[in-house]
C-alpha cells in the first residue's frame, strides 16, 4: 500500500478537525484543501460521498527534504485524504513516505522517510483515539 489508514466512527467534520489538530501538534500546517465531492459535482455533475484532500506540510521537514533533493517538491505537500464510507464511518489516510520516496534514488531519503513515517503513525494513532 502507499498509504497509512485509520477508520473512525465519527463524521467527516469531526475526523477532519481531529486530523488537523494531530497534524498541527506534529508541526504540520494545511496548505491546501480540496473538497472533491463539491468539485466533481460542479465540474461534471457527479454525486459522490464526501471526500476531501488536505495538503499538509511541515516546513522543517520540507526544507530538509528539499536540501537533499530539490525536485522532491514534486511530491509535496503530503496528502491527507478524509472520506466517508458506505457504513457511515470515516477513513483518514495519509501518504506513506516510504512508498512516496521510493522514486528518489538517494540513501538519505530512506532515513527521512522512516522519520516521517514514525510521525505519521503517531498522528494516525491520535486520530484513531
Amino acid at each position: 500500500m502507499y498509504g497509512i489508514h485509520v477508520t473512525v466512527d465519527c463524521g467527516m467534520e469531526e475526523a477532519e478537525q481531529k486530523a488537523i489538530a494531530a497534524l498541527k501538534d506534529e508541526g504540520f500546517g494545511i496548505l491546501t484543501e480540496i473538497d472533491v465531492q463539491a468539485v466533481l459535482k460542479k465540474k461534471i455533475d457527479v454525486d459522490r460521498r464526501p471526500y476531501k484532500i488536505l495538503g499538509a506540510c511541515n516546513p522543517v521537514l520540507a526544507n530538509k527534504a528539499l536540501q537533499a533533493e530539490p525536485d522532491l517538491g514534486l511530491l509535496l505537500p503530503c496528502n491527507v485524504v478524509i472520506r466517508e464510507e458506505d457504513d457511515g464511518s470515516t477513513t483518514v489516510a495519509i501518504v506513506d513516505p516510504a512508498a512516496m520516496f521510493t522514486v528518489v534514488d538517494k540513501p538519505e531519503m530512506e532515513d527521512m522517510a522512516d522519520e516521517v513515517r514514525v510521525i505519521f503513525e503517531r498522528i494516525m494513532a491520535v486520530i484513531k483515539s
